[in-house]
Parts: structure tokens; C-alpha cells; sequence
């Protein structure tokens, strides 16, 4: 006999106390989230006035260990106890000056040493030969506030001097003075010019109230955890930070933080039409947002760690210090976030709250007919190759600019825009003193080749004079002429003998060219191939910035390739294929090259610039490229999504109208943010703010909405080669 067949199991509907824990559950975590970012941010956010106090802007710190200005510059405190950094004073008249006048500056000089920051060794008023100027040299000490120091010492000199004689602080410390003014508006301007670019972006986008702060605050909090960690890791000098630094990862914590926001309340957005649950919607949006978001922080980290491989340690730190922000930027985007969203769902869009329309939803299938990106998607349909070709030939136009770049380096009078002591110091130094004054060419040479280093010194025109280091010499240094070393005194004082360290003994070579002029490079150039000959090391101003320039253009070299060959290998995981990845990384260099191109052409034409740091093309690349495999990913891995579906071309047509808005919607904050880095005015970073942010719009609007869709869709299914998608059939 059989046993009946058991009855179907009843579903247990949930008991009180199973839905009161969902309940709690669903506050508690979101609650917990938000306190720890809240936490993290309470820590990193009053660091924001104190990056100073753990960054350096000197340029000799940055170059490679191997380079001859390191060197030289590691051997200068073995010659001379004394680590300040020396000022150049400049005194100008538009008459000769007489004597009553140079006695008056001369004890406004000899007084100096009173002020605080303020170091002994004074040397004495200098009259040019013409008269009309005098110079001194006063060291400012090592650890005192430089940009306070120098503002004071100018205020009181110009207080103590005859009326008609006019003051310029110039050389190392003038010039670094002028650099930290320049930066000083990081901590404040800048991200406040960010931030309310980012705010009106997004209120006019979403046009709502609420959305635009919660965005904002996991931007904001992101910053403030990755400005925590890296402090410290610059603190414990893990890290190097310098002011160029700080503000490229203000920016790029910014506008990387507010992209991956973006794209999760895009998809948000979008679940919350079928889904009535908020959990439910957040849930999935996060699931459909977790792996273009991942592959595209990660590439932009890969990115961004590309920079280890450079000489230039300015280079090698803003890798990991970048990619420690993108991580954060990540992280908040994937867990900050969904809490936020989940504790308000769909009043965070207030007033314009999505409706739960599922019916709607199904009668779209799921894509947009109407607005400008179905409208788009139609004419790609109608004209995909015409779309494609014509685009990639306006590209190419302006990529032709390109030959018209010139970053092959700028003097450091240069870098800061606007207006500059330091530089008219150098002009007034220039015009009545042997332009190279106060920033001599080092030269270490075994004691035994002194005389053979001198002769190769002396004989060069660009060499106005040289000295060697003598502890023994009232001045510390003595003169060294064809005949040997003459001491600095009156007649009949007997010569010093010169200070010896290791068997070595120090050159000073005063150039006739200012230190930071092509001709002074040149110059150095010159005696480092003839010095050659008694393996003599060269250092100094203008030997560092030398071997800046060759080490970025080193990098540049060797760290593009490594970068592309990088982000290849990610987006052929990504998109398991071969042939979209390799087109991808095609339209995206074709995009940095237009962007290069009209970049060179507005410098040169619009901005009058001098020219541009080697550095510039490299950062520039790397920023833009990265990004903009971001817009890459976001439409390519939607394009997929949709393509498993409904086929290739059906894909592209579905992806772009879905991912349109909210790629739109990144670009412009990304660029808005970069430009927001034109407020600080140093040259480089006026120059990167402008590069990025217009090669971010042209990556955007050209080649992410006609150029890369037109592309797929003409070539079909077959953009999927070799993966099981191309192998399916069907387009």
C-alpha cells in the first residue's frame, strides 16, 4: 500500500521578532557605516592646515640618488655646518648711490641677524659696478617658516633703507617663498572652488536639494580618511608630499569620489522604478555598479602606480599618495553611500522622487526612447560609419597641435604666475650683478685636481668667477684665479688653505647667466662633459634643474607604454575580449593626443606661457587616460550587459542611451574639479588643470557618446573577439 503524497510545504510567514530584526538590521548597519566614515573624518579633517608641516617643495629632495645634484647636494653639509637656505638681496637705485646711502643699507644688513628665523652669517654689502645696486647674501635658517621669514625681512629692510632705493628678495629662498604663497591657498581656495563647482553641477543635473550634500559628503569623507593616512605616512617619511601633490589628490579624491557616486545613483535611480523596497533597490544598485566601479578605481590605481617607475621622486610618491585616495574614493562610493541611500531612499531625490512604475519600465524594454541619447542612438543607427570616421579625422586635426608643444622645461622664475619679488629680483640681480649671483654651479673635485677644475671653470665664458670653500677665510671661501688660490683680504693676507672633506674640496662657480636661463643650462651642460675628465660632480640651481628635465623625460619615455600595456590587460579581463580592449586604449590615446594638441596651440596663441615642464605631458596622460578608461568601462561594461540580452548592436544602442546621462554628468564634474586647480597660480598646475579638463569634455561628449558607440556598432558582434559573446552569433 502506497502513503499518500505529502502535502506541499506552507511558506512560515515571518514572525514579529524576524521583522523587527530586518528592521534593525537595516538601520544598524547603514548606521554603524556611517559612524565609522563620520569617525575617520573626524580625525582626517582638521590635517587640513597642517599638510605643511610634513611637505617639502625643494627640488633637490625629488631627483634620484644617483643623479650628480643629489650628490653634490648630500656633500654641501659636509663642507659647511650651516643647512640655510641662502636669500639674495637686492638694493636698486635709479641713480648712482652714494656713499651715506650704501653705509645705510649696509647696517640694515649687518642688523638682519636680529630677526627671527634669521642666521649669522650675513655677508656684506656688495656695490655692483655701475653704482646704482648693492647685494647681499642672508641665509635663512632651515627650520623656520621660509614665506614669513622672507615677508619680514623684506618689510624690514625696506623700512630701514634711504627713500628711492628699492629691495628685491630673490635666489633660493625668494623663489621658494614665492612657491609656498603660491600653494597657499590649497588647503582653502582650491577645495572650496572644487566643492561649490561640484554642488552647482549637481544641483542643476538632479535638481534636487538633498542628493547634491549626501553626494558631496562621501566626497568630503573620502578626502578626509585619505588625507589621514597619508599624512601620517608622510609624517613617519613613508611618503613625500609637496604642495603640487596635496592638491592633485584634493582634486582627484573630489571628482573620482563623485563619479563612482554617480554611477550607483544613476543604477539607484533606475531599480527604484521596479523595485517599491529601497533595500531591495540599493541592493541591486550596488550589485550592478560594484564591478565598473572596482575595474575602474583599479585602473585608475594601476594607473597611478605606473609612477614608481620614475626617477623623479615628486613622481614616484604622487603614485601610491594618489592611489591611496582613489581607494578611499572607492571604498566610500561602495559602502558611505549605499547607507546613506538606504537610510533616506527616495526622498534623497526630493523633489523630483523616481515613481515605482514597473509597468512603464516593461513597456520601454528596458531603454529609453526618448531625450537626447535616444535621439543620439538613432542617428548612430542611421550613420554609424560616416559617425565614426568624420569624428576620428577632427580628432587627428587636433591632435596635429601637438608638434607645437614645448615642454622641455621652464625657468623657476616661471613657475609662479602673477606677480613675483623673487623674479624681479632676479631681473634687477641680472642687470647690475653677473646674472648666476648667490647661486653658484658646485663643483666637488678630489683636492689634488683643484687647479685642473678651476682652469676648466675659468676657461668657459659662462663663468664669471670662481671661489673654493676655506674655513680658514674670514668670507669662508677663497678666490681661485689661473695662478691658485688668492685670499680674500688685503694685500699681503696669506692664502687659506681650502676646506678638504674625504680628500675632496668644493668649487663655487659664479655663471654669467641667471641660474635658471637656458644659457646657464647650457653651460653646465658644458662643464659636466669637460669636468668629465677629473670625475668632478656638478651641482647646484641650476645642475638640479637639469636633472629634473632628463628624469622627466625619462619617465615620459618609459612609464606611457608601461601605463597603456597596464590599463590593455585590465580592460581584456574586463571585457574577456580582445579587440574592444585594443580599441579602446586607440580612441582613448587619440583622445589625450587631440587634447595635447589643442592644449599647445592655447598655450602658445591664448596664454603666452614660456613653455611647459616635462613633467606636464606625462601627468597629463596619466590623469586622462586613466579617467577616461573610466567613461570607457562605464558604457563598455553596460554595452556588455545589454548585449548578452539583446545582441551587440542592439547592446551599444541600450548602453549608450542608459549610460549617457550619467557619464555626461561625470565628465563635467571631473573637469570642473581639475579646472578648479587654475586658482592656485603655479604654472604647472595651470597648465594640468586646463589639459585634463578640457580632454575629459573631449572624451565625454566626442569620443565616449560618437566615436566609441558608432565604432561598435558598425563592427558588430565582432568587437567581442575571441570571447564566447563574438563566438554566439548574431549581431
Amino acid at each position: 500500500m502506497s502513503l499518500p503524497d505529502p502535502a506541499p510545504a506552507v511558506p512560515t510567514p515571518p514572525t514579529r521578532e524576524r521583522r523587527r530584526r530586518h528592521s534593525w538590521g537595516r538601520v544598524l548597519i547603514p548606521v554603524a557605516l556611517i559612524l565609522v566614515w563620520l569617525a575617520g573624518a573626524s580625525f582626517g579633517g582638521p590635517l587640513f592646515g597642517k599638510v605643511d608641516e610634513v611637505s617639502s617643495n625643494d627640488q633637490t629632495t625629488y631627483l634620484p640618488e644617483s643623479a650628480d645634484a643629489t650628490r653634490v647636494q648630500q656633500l654641501l653639509g659636509d663642507f659647511s655646518d650651516s643647512e640655510a637656505i641662502p636669500a639674495i638681496v637686492v638694493f636698486t637705485s635709479e641713480t648712482e648711490l652714494d656713499k651715506a646711502e650704501i653705509t645705510a643699507i649696509s647696517d640694515a644688513v649687518a642688523d638682519t641677524p636680529s630677526l627671527e628665523g634669521i642666521g649669522d652669517d650675513v655677508s656684506p654689502a656688495l656695490p655692483s659696478e655701475d653704482g646704482r645696486a648693492v647685494q647681499a647674501f642672508i641665509p635663512i635658517e632651515s627650520d623656520a617658516e621660509l614665506a614669513d621669514t622672507v615677508t619680514a625681512l623684506r618689510a624690514d629692510l625696506r623700512a630701514a633703507v634711504p627713500d628711492g632705493v628699492t629691495v628685491h628678495i630673490t635666489g633660493p629662498a625668494g623663489f621658494s617663498a614665492d612657491l609656498v604663497a603660491g600653494f597657499a591657498g590649497i588647503d582653502g581656495l582650491l577645495l572650496g572652488v572644487a566643492l561649490l563647482a561640484v554642488l552647482i553641477i549637481l544641483v542643476l543635473v538632479y535638481r534636487s536639494f538633498l542628493l547634491p550634500l549626501v553626494v558631496l559628503s562621501t566626497s568630503l569623507f573620502a578626502l578626509c580618511v585619505a588625507l589621514l593616512v597619508v599624512w601620517w605616512l608622510a609624517k613617519f617619511e613613508i611618503l613625500l608630499l609637496s604642495g603640487q601633490t596635496q592638491g592633485i589628490l584634493f582634486i582627484l579624491v573630489i571628482g573620482a569620489a563623485t563619479d563612482y557616486a554617480l554611477l550607483l545613483v544613476a543604477r539607484f535611480r533606475e531599480e527604484l522604478r521596479v523595485a517599491q523596497d529601497k533595500g531591495a533597490a540599493v541592493l541591486a544598485a550596488w550589485k550592478g555598479s560594484f564591478e565598473p566601479i572596482v575595474a575602474s578605481g583599479g585602473t585608475v590605481i594601476a594607473g597611478l602606480l605606473c609612477l614608481l617607475l620614475s626617477d623623479l621622486k615628486s613622481n614616484s610618491t604622487l603614485g601610491p599618495v594618489a592611489a591611496i585616495g582613489i581607494a578611499f574614493a572607492m571604498l566610500a562610493a561602495l559602502t558611505l553611500l549605499p547607507a546613506l541611500l538606504l537610510l533616506f531612499g527616495r526622498a534623497v531625490f526630493w523633489p523630483r522622487r523616481p515613481r515605482f512604475e514597473p509597468e512603464t519600465v516593461e513597456a520601454e524594454h528596458g531603454m529609453r526612447t526618448t531625450g537626447l541619447w535616444a535621439r543620439l542612438a538613432g542617428l548612430i543607427t542611421r550613420r554609424p560609419r560616416v559617425i565614426w570616421i568624420v569624428t576620428t579625422l577632427v580628432l587627428l586635426c587636433g591632435a596635429a597641435g601637438v608638434t607645437q608643444l614645448n615642454a622641455v622645461g621652464v625657468a623657476q622664475s616661471d613657475l609662479v604666475l602673477g606677480a613675483s619679488d623673487a623674479r624681479d629680483g632676479q631681473a634687477a640681480l641680472g642687470e647690475h650683478f653677473p646674472g648666476g649671483s648667490g647661486s653658484p654651479a658646485y663643483v666637488v673635485v678630489d683636492e689634488d685636481r683643484l687647479q685642473d677644475a678651476a682652469d676648466v671653470l675659468l676657461a668657459n665664458d659662462g663663468v664669471d668667477g670662481v671661489t673654493v670653500t676655506a674655513a680658514d677665510s674670514p668670507t669662508g671661501t677663497a678666490i681661485v684665479t689661473a695662478d691658485g688660490i688668492t685670499a680674500v683680504g688685503p694685500p699681503g693676507t696669506p692664502a687659506p688653505d681650502p676646506t678638504t672633506v674625504d680628500g675632496r674640496v668644493l668649487l663655487q662657480a659664479t655663471l654669467t647667466d641667471a641660474a635658471d636661463s637656458d644659457a646657464a643650462a647650457s653651460t653646465v651642460r658644458e662643464l659636466r662633459a669637460e669636468l668629465r675628465s677629473v670625475d668632478a660632480l656638478v651641482g647646484g640651481v641650476t645642475a638640479t634643474a637639469i636633472d629634473t628635465d632628463d628624469a622627466s623625460l625619462h619617465d615620459r619615455t618609459l612609464i606611457i607604454p608601461v601605463i597603456l600595456a597596464v590599463i590593455l590587460v585590465i580592460l581584456m579581463l574586463l571585457l574577456r575580449s580582445i579587440l574592444a580592449p585594443v580599441l579602446l586604449i586607440l580612441t582613448t590615446v587619440l583622445s589625450f593626443a587631440t587634447a595635447m594638441g589643442v592644449s599647445a596651440v592655447v598655450f602658445n596663441g591664448v596664454f603666452a606661457f614660456p613653455g611647459a615642464d616635462p613633467a606636464v605631458p606625462l601627468f597629463g596622460f596619466v590623469f586622462l587616460v586613466a579617467l577616461g578608461i573610466d567613461y570607457n568601462i562605464f558604457l563598455m561594461t553596460r554595452v556588455r550587459e545589454e548585449s548578452q540580452a539583446h545582441g551587440t548592436r542592439e547592446g551599444v544602442l541600450r548602453g549608450l542611451s542608459i549610460t549617457g546621462g550619467v557619464i555626461t554628468s561625470a565628465g563635467l564634474v571631473l573637469a570642473a574639479t581639475f579646472a578648479a586647480l587654475s586658482v592656485i597660480p603655479i604654472l604647472f598646475l595651470v597648465q594640468l588643470a586646463f589639459i585634463v579638463a578640457f580632454g575629459v569634455l573631449l572624451d565625454t561628449f566626442v569620443v565616449r557618446s560618437l566615436l566609441v558607440p558608432a565604432l561598435a556598432y558598425d563592427i558588430g558582434r565582432a568587437i567581442w573577439w575571441p570571447s564566447k559573446l563574438w563566438r554566439r552569433g548574431g549581431d
